[in-house]
């Protein structure tokens, strides 16, 4: 059995997705119900597969008293986030892989991703899950915003025609899973207040909150 593709290693790939990801379709509607959703004065925040640190930025932007963690194992990625948050001291980047256990980074009443986690094998997703559901704080907020499956091959193939790609255009690194069984892990885990909070055909933000 051949090892899972992950193309996100290569500078290229990032720097393809940075020039692209601007043109997806309803993208910013999903992170502005992402903001709805965060908790009123989050003081930890985890950032998961951080990029450019464009979602960190966005929590940032909004409460400025919070403290920051961002992780990626791009070193692309990596070096943009270090310079958009550099002279800021609330706000630590960090190298790792998603692929591996996180690191030992203390509490947080706020987690989030953004079309991150989708790059990891199932079984690694769901264990991811059940660490951040560890780190987070009683009454702390899971945000993940995420590409999921299609219910049909014929739906994903819409889905890349919406986005301006062909199935050959296809990333190669995308490990998608439906939306109804990523819930099922989240309260599996323990996580209470599981929904899908808004969805545009294979975008979708998933929530959970453990319970206080």
């Amino acid at each position: 059995m051949s090892a899972p593709v992950n193309l996100w290693t290569e500078s290229a790939w990032a720097q393809r997705y940075l020039r692209e990801r601007d043109d997806i379709p309803h993208r910013m509607e999903g992170f502005a119900v992402l903001m709805e959703l965060m908790p009123p004065a989050p003081r930890r925040v985890l950032d998961l597969g951080t990029g450019d640190g464009f979602t960190l930025g966005l929590v940032r932007h909004t409460h400025p008293e919070a403290e920051g963690v961002g992780v990626d194992f791009s070193a692309e990625m990596l070096a943009l986030a270090r310079r958009r948050f550099a002279g800021d001291p609330g706000i630590e980047i960090i190298e790792h892989d998603l692929d591996r256990p996180l690191p030992n980074l203390g509490h947080f009443d706020l987690v989030v991703s953004s079309f991150a986690i989708h790059h990891c094998v199932d079984e690694r997703k769901r264990a991811l899950y059940s660490e951040v559901f560890r780190a987070l704080e009683p009454g702390g907020r899971f945000l993940n915003l995420e590409h999921v499956d299609s219910a049909t091959p014929q739906l994903h193939v819409a889905f890349l025609a919406a986005i301006g790609k062909t199935p050959a255009e296809d990333d190669p690194s995308n490990k998608l899973v439906a939306v109804h069984t990523q819930l099922a892990w989240l309260r599996e885990i323990g996580f209470v207040q599981v929904d899908c909070h808004w969805k545009w055909r294979e975008l979708a933000l998933l929530a959970g909150v453990k319970p206080g």
